[in-house]
């Protein structure tokens, strides 16, 4: 593609050299650079793009877009001055592969808890209906039928746009996606264009990135805040931020909430393992998935639709056909009796979600076992947060690990322990093995009794020291049950 073709949407501050460039490849990173690339010098957390440019140009790279131009200048690159890099990536990329995102309805979903919930419900909600679609989650990319493991909740701007230009070429017409308060942050949506932007929910998380609480909500606003007056937010009324993502929005305001009264408005009518009856703005119906956490999912995700043009009766009975998202809310019987749920939930909020959850079904004569743990080298300040909660809601607690990476994990379990209160003390146990921990817990059951295995969900491995190690908690829950005879 010719360089002066890519550059719709993008203030340059300064050129040097010919716009009348063939572009064969976009990078950001140096070692990906081919003869005749764009190169873009990114000034990132980490390092700084700026200082690979002359490697850049040595390994074939012909266009150099950058914040500060190098003081050697090559007469046969062309340089481009820009005020943002990572905002004229982009524009860039939408440009370079077409601007898919213009020729889709693109709906982004953000908030702490229940974006991978909510775009997987949707996705499968669309496929029910008939309609191509994409899906770009946490725990998988798809593009119609064809599935790819996902490396991060929201992909590079580039990535991006290389999926959803897939999308527009096999007939997709609609794609569902993550937004990340990471991607948000990083420029990683710049240059898409959303038909729609739901808001699930916002509690204590990536304090590690953000800084303050109050910057992780501005980072999850600043979504709703560049959405153009031709789409549509959604916000979740019962959430006490919820509102905050509207206030700025050039776009059409929608609200939905169980609570409280709002455009899509839902109540939980009878829930239990097998599933709920909820009444959406006045119909009923019955759905296998569980819990409070996932009324609030399903009533965005048929606002959702409905603000797509879908049928009301066929969106609700496609709801009815659903089956559980991997890893969230997952349930396991084992043959005496003993339920499991496994759930991704590693945040207090979903912790505690969770945990409410499971107390509003059960009778009271069963216990609960809640076997848990807290990432390493992630935010700190949840982890007596979510010691409390667990003790607090449960019967017996099971401290253990959830990806330690570079940290102790006796330490990180210290700072869990932290946050028990002293009447609780009796209600918990640590054993940093989390396969013992597993053991430990199937030990203490006893039939009816409810074990939830929270924090990894669909994650199959164990990060310690860089290293991925295999482990699935639905996995080895299965082979310990065979095990123990149990």
């Amino acid at each position: 593609m010719i360089l002066q073709n890519l550059l719709q949407r993008i203030t340059v501050l300064e050129t040097i050299g010919t716009l009348e460039r063939e572009v064969s490849e976009l990078v950001f990173d140096s070692r990906k650079v081919v003869e005749n690339s764009l190169y873009v010098a990114l000034k990132g957390t980490v390092s700084d793009g700026h200082y690979y440019i002359s490697q850049s140009i040595e390994k074939g790279a012909k266009t150099i877009v950058c914040e500060d131009l190098p003081s050697e200048i090559n007469e046969e690159v062309t340089y481009l001055k820009v005020e943002n890099s990572s905002k004229a990536l982009g524009h860039l990329a939408s440009n370079f592969y077409g601007n898919p995102s213009e020729k889709l309805n693109l709906i982004g979903v953000t908030g702490t808890n229940g974006k991978t919930s909510v775009t997987t419900l949707l996705f499968d909600i669309f496929k029910n209906l008939g309609y191509q679609s994409a899906l770009i989650s946490t725990v998988e990319y798809r593009i119609g039928d064809e599935i790819t493991p996902s490396t991060h909740t929201t992909p590079d701007v580039i990535r991006l746009n290389q999926m959803l230009a897939k999308a527009v070429e096999i007939g997709c017409e609609y794609a569902f996606m993550e937004v990340s308060s990471h991607g948000i942050s990083q420029d990683r949506i710049e240059g898409l264009h959303f038909k729609i932007a739901g808001f699930t929910n916002i509690t204590h998380d990536h304090l590690d990135y953000h800084g303050t609480f109050q910057n992780y909500i501005y980072a999850k606003k600043r979504f709703f805040d560049e959405l153009e007056d031709s789409a549509i937010a959604i916000t979740n009324a019962d959430d006490k931020n919820g509102l905050i993502m509207l206030q700025n929005t050039k776009a059409k305001k929608k609200t939905f909430a169980l609570k409280t009264m709002a455009d899509f408005h839902g109540k939980v009518l009878e829930i239990d393992f097998n599933g709920m009856l909820l009444n959406f703005n006045n119909k009923e119906f019955w759905t296998t998935l569980t819990g409070k956490f996932n009324a609030y999912n399903l009533l965005l995700a048929y606002g959702i639709a409905l603000e797509l043009g879908m049928d009301e009766t066929e969106v609700l009975q496609a709801i009815s056909t659903l089956k559980r998202v991997n890893g969230r809310f997952e349930t396991i019987k084992s043959d005496s009796g003993i339920f499991f749920v496994v759930d991704y939930s590693h945040t207090p909020d979903a912790l505690e979600n969770v945990l409410d959850s499971i107390n509003e079904i059960r009778t009271k004569n069963e216990r609960l076992i809640c076997v848990f743990g807290c990432g390493g080298d992630r935010d700190k300040t949840k982890r007596p947060e979510m010691g409390d909660i667990a003790t607090k809601k449960s019967t017996l607690a099971i401290i253990t690990s959830d990806n330690p990476r570079t940290e102790e994990p006796t330490q990180i379990i210290k700072e869990i322990e932290a946050g028990v209160q002293p009447q609780n003390f009796s209600k918990y146990t640590s054993i940093p093995d989390r396969k013992e921990a597993i053991k430990m817990a199937i030990k203490f059951a006893e039939p009816k009794d409810i074990v939830l295995v929270a924090g990894k969900g669909h994650e199959t491995y164990q990060e310690i020291n860089g290293v991925k190690h295999h482990f699935d908690d639905k996995e080895t829950i299965r082979e310990l049950l065979q095990l123990m005879g149990k």
